[in-house]
């Protein structure tokens, strides 16, 4: 992914676009969507750089594996982020399976 990307710097909804290349990339994901947090966490540590994060991942990668195991590949993708701005990320992951009987 693009290493020169300045996440602190950059606006909201590149941050967001740029969460959702690298989550992308990295589990080959059916869909992934990204809420952006922050404005609920004003005041609190990390929402004035715009930091908080609920994400909604859809990826065959899942199947088989238990939501610890699962928000682990979701952390791994986002490491350099997680360093260097992402001050919190809700995480809900799921396999293609069961979004359709979960959601459609």
């Amino acid at each position: 992914m693009n290493a020169s990307f300045d996440f602190m710097s950059a606006s909201a909804a590149d941050k967001v676009a740029h969460l959702e290349a690298r989550l992308n990339a990295a589990l080959q994901a059916q869909s992934v969507h990204i809420d952006d947090d922050s404005a609920a966490h004003a005041g609190h540590a990390g929402a004035s750089s715009g930091s908080h994060y609920t994400v909604t991942i859809v990826a065959a990668c899942f199947a088989g594996k238990a939501r610890v195991a699962r928000h682990r590949l979701v952390y791994d993708a986002l490491a350099e982020e997680m360093r260097r701005g992402v001050h919190a990320l809700a995480i809900r992951a799921y396999t293609p399976q069961e979004f359709a009987e979960q959601f459609e």
